[in-house]
């Protein structure tokens, strides 16, 4: 059911609450993306305004999916939130399928960011020390430009070596990975996390925020990889800084709630498709 503003009433004020432009694809099934994204920031009371990329049955990492490519529409959508007059105080960005989808990305960030408004860009490319199969050198290039945009990127490790045009390197210690992350930051953003690193049954996230020294945080890893947990973390950081929560603070709670969730995950004995089960543990994050 709608409601129909009456003509020539006073324009209403669609800006009294905070409010996050998330930049994603909606997955039906697996767990991921908006899926995850939109009642974790939620659940940090930050309304969720979504901005899709395509419309997937399920995530790809399924044998079978069905997927309908929304950037076509991606313009339209804009444009009416522009005639709605919306501000946002975060904007999030996921997984940019194309050239065309980062340029439109960052003319939204042009038009609705700003002062008052903290952009992060997840630099979604790669994994495993190679770009993805579907990303070519240019739409790494426009993603490195897209990066220097944002205020938080939080690249893994493939990404953030792809970012700084250095070799891969799945050994790099967490003080050399500090000293990328701050190199990525004279770009542009003045948070940088990198994600995901792996040692002697560790994953740290190393963390550089401009005027201070890099930092980590490390929590024990937990089997494999899951889909959605990257979108998790990226939800907590994003919420967490748009209410004003300290890095540190963020990056731990984001750490410790994605380690929750697949600790959950491994007793309900979930395939790695099927993501984290968030909502068990969503009354848990604050």
């Amino acid at each position: 059911m709608s409601t129909t503003e009456q003509p020539g009433a006073p324009a209403p004020n669609h800006n009294n609450q905070k409010k996050i432009a998330l930049v994603n694809d909606i997955t039906g099934f697996g767990r991921c993306s908006v899926a995850v994204q939109l009642p974790v920031i939620s659940q940090l009371g930050v309304q969720c305004c979504v901005l899709p990329t395509s419309v997937l049955s399920n995530h790809t990492g399924f044998p079978c999916y069905s997927l309908q490519d929304f950037t076509s529409h991606m313009r339209e959508h804009i444009a009416q939130w522009r005639k709605l007059g919306l501000k946002f105080r975060g904007i999030c960005t996921g997984f940019l399928g194309s050239e065309e989808q980062i340029a439109i990305v960052s003319s939204f960030i042009d038009d609705f960011g700003g002062p008052g408004c903290i952009v992060m860009v997840d630099p979604v490319m790669g994994d495993e020390g190679r770009p993805y199969g579907t990303y070519t050198p240019a739409m790494c290039q426009r993603m490195a430009e897209l990066t220097a945009k944002a205020d938080i990127i939080t690249p893994n490790l493939t990404e953030a070596c792809i970012l700084g045009d250095i070799p891969y390197n799945s050994a790099m210690t967490c003080e050399d990975a500090g000293r990328l992350a701050q190199a990525l930051s004279s770009a542009g953003p003045a948070r940088v996390v990198i994600t995901g690193i792996e040692h002697a049954g560790q994953v740290s996230n190393v963390c550089f925020e401009r005027g201070q020294a890099p930092f980590t945080v490390q929590t024990a890893k937990l089997g494999g990889q899951r889909s959605g947990t990257g979108d998790v973390f990226s939800a907590i950081l994003i919420a967490d800084a748009v209410n004003g929560v300290p890095l540190a603070e963020s990056v731990a709670k984001a750490s410790h709630f994605v380690g929750d969730c697949v600790q959950r995950a491994i007793e309900l004995d979930l395939p790695h498709t099927d993501g984290l089960p968030i909502e068990e543990k969503l009354h848990d994050l604050r």
